[in-house]
């Protein structure tokens, strides 16, 4: 999500905290004399398509997450799912209104700026530093993915039931292959416009785990006949395979959270309608409206059947799950292979707001540089990757950073962004818009509150539960 340093070479001196009308702030302008209002980018004439912009945020929205949404309505039932995932999609829409909405009355096009303008050079820090820790989370969830899938998949391919101890079954060189010969170079393109033709084949990917999971629903049967216990003797409970509709249990206040991480994708919308072509308001919610409902498609269709599968047997990784009846089923195995593309594909996409943040808060207002493009990637995989390696299990980090990190990313700033930078004269703070705007961001104040209750709670009582991630 390299914004301004995305562009063609062109430096914007972003400093709209400041009097006068900094670069950063032409973004939008009337076209010419005319009196229109179409938004214009005077530095950078945006060519990415109305597609490819799909492919880039949907694939910005779909995470690791995907693999514990059928965990997740294990725990809710099928309506209450539907619910709490429909209500998450529409706020994340909203949420994305808000953000284009404050962007298009400043001509700002990156979230540290938004911050910039409304609270100055604190709260610009304050993104970036939220941007940075929630996309560190997010790109170290999906190395974890390769780690702990990739080996999974050589031992099938070898035939193998059981790891070995040579080095190519050995995660932590595997993350380290994929970082250098995959992600990296990905990672140091320009243009973030670029990333779409990767972005659609991951999305394909994540098409096929989907048909494989409904192909499954039918192919095996409740209760579960699972690998190495082919006995005919146990007793099964009669609720193991009934379907729920609506239950609430210890593990329902989860979903939210889970639900909320698997929306992410805000960081990137303002880099992704810089590089649009024909860049309007109408034209970039569409988008993000689109993409929106294309993840919230998939994600349906997944939780459902991978739950109708295996219904209370649905661990927290679905994959998992698969491999209790086969690890050497062949379809699963093209399934891993499918979503580590998929993951490893996203990995570049959620690194370049990192990037960008760390560019607004170290370098700003400085030009395109290669050198600095280039140093900053490698040192940010570098630490990712070590991050991985020397952290045995990162779950509790990234219960707490994704607790803190999404609803501020979704919710909290977008409303108190929009709150003050429309102009009083133009919508009061008693009007409507405002009242819904702060009404937005104190909701994502409660979620907040409510998932990190849910986590200290957890770690009080010990029990390992997984809050799944973006």
């Amino acid at each position: 999500m390299e914004l301004q340093k995305l562009s063609n070479g062109h430096h914007h001196v972003a400093m709209p905290g400041e009097e006068g009308v900094a670069p950063e702030e032409e973004k939008f302008l009337p076209h010419k004399s005319d009196g229109s209002k179409r938004p214009q980018f005077t530095d950078f004439e945006g060519k990415t398509s109305f597609g490819m912009s799909v492919f880039n945020l949907s694939n910005a929205i779909m995470g690791s997450g995907i693999l514990g949404l059928s965990y997740a309505m294990s725990n809710t039932g099928i309506v209450l799912f539907l619910i709490l995932l429909t209500c998450i999609a529409c706020l994340s829409c909203y949420s994305i209104h808000l953000l284009l909405r404050s962007a298009g009355v400043v001509g700002i096009r990156a979230y540290e700026q938004l911050g910039l303008r409304a609270f100055g050079h604190p709260g610009k820090i304050l993104a970036a530093v939220i941007i940075t820790l929630h996309n560190i989370g997010a790109m170290s969830s999906y190395l974890f993915i390769v780690k702990y899938e990739l080996p999974l998949v050589i031992q099938t391919f070898l035939g193998q039931t059981s790891s070995s101890d040579d080095w190519f079954m050995n995660g932590n060189y595997l993350i380290i292959i994929v970082s250098v010969c995959i992600i990296l170079p990905l990672a140091l393109m320009k243009h973030l416009g670029y990333l779409g033709y990767t972005s659609g084949f991951s999305l394909s990917c994540m098409v096929f785990f989907l048909s494989a999971v409904i192909y499954k629903r039918f192919n095996i049967t409740c209760p579960l006949d699972t690998f190495g216990n082919h006995s005919v003797d146990t007793v099964v409970p009669d609720e193991a395979c009934t379907t729920k509709y609506f239950t609430v249990n210890q593990e329902t206040a989860y979903t939210i959270p889970i639900l909320a991480f698997a929306f992410v994708c805000h960081p990137e919308v303002l880099p992704i309608y810089t590089e649009l072509s024909n860049p309007t308001k109408r034209r970039m919610q569409s988008i993000g409206n689109v993409s929106v409902l294309g993840m919230f498609i998939m994600y349906f269709f997944t939780a459902t059947f991978g739950y109708l599968t295996f219904y209370e047997n649905t661990e927290a990784e679905l994959l998992h799950t698969y491999s209790m009846v086969d690890p050497l089923d062949t379809l699963i195995l093209c399934v891993r292979l499918a979503v580590l593309v998929a993951v490893t594909l996203t990995v570049p996409v959620v690194l370049f707001p990192i990037r960008r943040a760390l560019q607004q808060l170290l370098f700003p207002g400085k030009p395109f540089h290669w050198l600095r493009h280039i140093t900053i990637a490698v040192t940010l995989l570098f630490a990712v990757n070590l991050l991985v390696i020397l952290v045995p299990n990162i779950r509790d980090i990234f219960g707490i950073s994704g607790a803190t990190t999404a609803p501020s990313l979704i919710f909290i700033l977008p409303g108190l962004f929009y709150i003050r930078i429309i102009p009083s004269d133009q919508e009061p703070m008693s009007s409507r818009p405002k009242i819904q705007a702060a009404c937005f961001a104190a909701l994502g104040f409660i979620f907040m509150t409510m998932s990190l209750t849910f986590i200290v709670l957890d770690w009080i009582s010990g029990e390992n539960r997984s809050l799944g991630g973006h």
